[in-house]
């Protein structure tokens, strides 16, 4: 039974990508193609892509790409771009954007190491992280995503007022963060760390949930949110 149940899930994952590369709102660059800096679309994802001048949004490590749809729909005057390495992941949020017809969602299947020669300096408005691993063990540093060296790479491609929306679980990214902030002298906007306890909260942190987020309601864990501008 296990067998079966792992086949039909690789059958999906290649179905998902065969549908991926049909998809007219999901791009996916080989790495060799960005890591010169010189992709076709660094400092062209507006007007090529999207094909407009809106500012530009990004959720890193999108998941199935809930909160890059549900931001989409409530502010239309804004591009948003989901951003993960798992495209049987994202595949549901394109195909949602595609059923829904909501063209200011799209998606990019890529490593977050590679964001800033993805895009160019000063060419996103925001990022929002939601719910990444914290990878809390010590060997794993490199690999979250408000590290000093992700926050630079960040900072590089963000408007100079640009801000930055971290969303989690772990307490332990949540207070992790906010010791980064605080010592590197970033501005910090927001912090809670119970956002579903505070009625005076923005809608949309808590009305657009993702599927982890669901899965960690139920078991009544908390849900911190942080919003911050970073300076250099």
């Amino acid at each position: 039974m296990q067998q079966i149940i792992q086949e039909v899930g690789s059958k999906n994952k290649l179905k998902r990508f065969k549908e991926n590369e049909n998809f007219e709102n999901v791009i996916q660059p080989e790495r060799e193609e960005v890591i010169d800096g010189s992709y076709f679309l660094r400092g062209k994802w507006s007007t090529k892509f999207f094909k407009n001048n809106n500012p530009l949004i990004l959720e890193l490590g999108c998941g199935k790409g809930e909160y890059t749809i549900g931001l989409a729909k409530r502010y239309p005057e804004y591009n948003f771009l989901g951003i993960d390495i798992k495209g049987a992941r994202f595949w549901r949020g394109a195909k949602t954007a595609i059923e829904e017809n909501i063209p200011n969602a799209k998606f990019l299947r890529s490593q977050i190491e590679l964001v800033d020669l993805l895009f160019a300096e000063k060419e996103v408005a925001e990022i929002w992280i939601t719910f990444p691993d914290p990878q809390i063990k010590f060997q794993r540093t490199k690999h979250r995503m408000t590290n000093p060296t992700f926050l630079k790479k960040y900072h590089n491609i963000l408007q100079t007022d640009g801000i930055v929306h971290l969303k989690t679980d772990s307490e332990f990214m949540h207070g992790y963060t906010l010791g980064l902030i605080e010592s590197s002298q970033h501005e910090l906007l927001y912090a809670h760390h119970d956002i579903y306890s505070n009625t005076e909260i923005n809608p949309a942190l808590i009305e657009i949930q993702t599927f982890y987020e669901k899965q960690y309601l139920k078991k009544n864990k908390a849900i911190t949110y942080t919003k911050f501008r970073l300076k250099y």
